[in-house]
């Protein structure tokens, strides 16, 4: 199956090399003009309902001070600019991210089920913010030690999973995806233990909320720092494209075209490992995105990845961005874990692309 989505890549790209194909333009701007329009209409929805335009306008006021003079309600401003854009701009990057590394993922291992935490980080993150919420592990670091915890939580998991890797030799795909499971495994039981013996029936239902990933602690405090992370990985996934084209195709395709698929993908690895651990420490797991994303988006423009990366990024924005919606507007005044909508809508889109797929794949 991986051979088949993955030809395109050995042929010579048909604009030449310079960069963009024409046929695949429109759906690139397609993708990012509704992802700027999702964005923009999502921080309007809400029990308090705002226009789009007075959204712009209060986002205009704070960022370049235009509009000069305030038209809108105080309350509208408060909601718009110390609530919702922070939570919402979170959901994008975070959707972004988890699309382009499911992206890189899928090419690095030659396998299309391949997504964000199968290397076991997400389940590190898990058990380092568990430990922080029902024991109060690291709460010297301040206001944000469930955050840190759990994005030391994900480095662990890493460091794990490159040992056992590398354990008999080189990195290889067979010995990542084995190496990821089990750790995963194993730090899902022991989540599941720090819950078990937890006193507060309160601290547990927190923990399993968090698992379940949420945008309600999104804040101006945290952001920058996942904005730069998370946008820094995304950018070093899309310089190595011309690699991910080649490691799809083989190792051997690799090498002979003069890439060293042992480093590309040590580094590459590490990238995802640092973006999903940042996601995941911010917004809790939230599963299906970067699994669905890159195949709507391999379907949309192709498996070329200087057009793959960037349609997932635009996608995985949209889909967790509405996803966001659902959550905190299908039962109020309660918010469902965002894991859940994303599970649930997600399911259906991938058994759709399942069907979908050649009879020899």
């Amino acid at each position: 199956m991986t051979a088949q989505l993955e030809r395109a890549p050995a042929r010579a790209p048909a604009d030449g090399g310079s960069g963009w194909s024409w046929s695949r333009r429109p759906a690139l701007v397609a993708l990012a003009i509704g992802a700027l329009v999702s964005v923009v209409v999502a921080i309007g929805l809400g029990p308090v309902g705002v226009a789009p335009l007075t959204v712009i306008q209060i986002i205009g006021h704070h960022t370049i001070g235009v509009p000069g003079d305030v038209t809108w309600a105080r309350t509208d401003d408060a909601i718009i600019w110390e609530v919702r854009l922070p939570r919402v701009l979170l959901g994008a990057i975070v959707g972004a991210s988890l699309g382009v590394v499911g992206t890189a993922l899928q090419a690095l291992v030659r396998n299309p089920l391949a997504e964000p935490y199968i290397l076991g980080v997400s389940s590190g993150a898990s058990t380092g913010a568990a430990a922080a919420i029902l024991f109060g592990v690291g709460a010297g670091l301040g206001a944000h030690s469930v955050s840190l915890m759990a994005f030391f939580g994900a480095l662990g998991a890493l460091a794990f999973v490159l040992a056992l890797a590398r354990s008999t030799g080189r990195i290889t795909p067979s010995r990542m995806l084995v190496a990821g499971v089990a750790v995963s495994y194993l730090l899902s039981a022991t989540t599941s233990l720090l819950i078990l013996f937890a006193e507060s029936a309160e601290g547990a239902r927190a923990v399993m909320f968090w698992l379940l990933g949420s945008l309600a602690n999104a804040d101006w405090s945290t952001l920058p720092v996942g904005y730069v992370g998370m946008t820094a990985g995304m950018g070093l996934v899309f310089w190595w494209r011309r690699r991910l084209d080649l490691l799809a195709l083989g190792d051997e395709t690799a090498m002979a075209s003069g890439v060293d698929p042992g480093r590309t993908r040590l580094v590459l690895v590490i990238v995802v490992a640092l973006c999903v651990g940042l996601a995941v420490s911010l917004s809790g797991g939230i599963g299906f995105v970067g699994l669905a994303g890159p195949h709507i988006a391999r379907r949309l423009v192709g498996p070329i990845h200087r057009h793959l990366v960037p349609a997932a990024a635009a996608l995985g924005a949209l889909m967790l961005v509405w996803a966001d919606v659902v959550a905190r507007m299908a039962l109020q005044p309660r918010e469902l874990p965002i894991g859940v909508v994303t599970g649930v809508l997600g399911a259906p889109v991938l058994i759709a692309l399942v069907r979908k797929l050649p009879h020899n794949t």
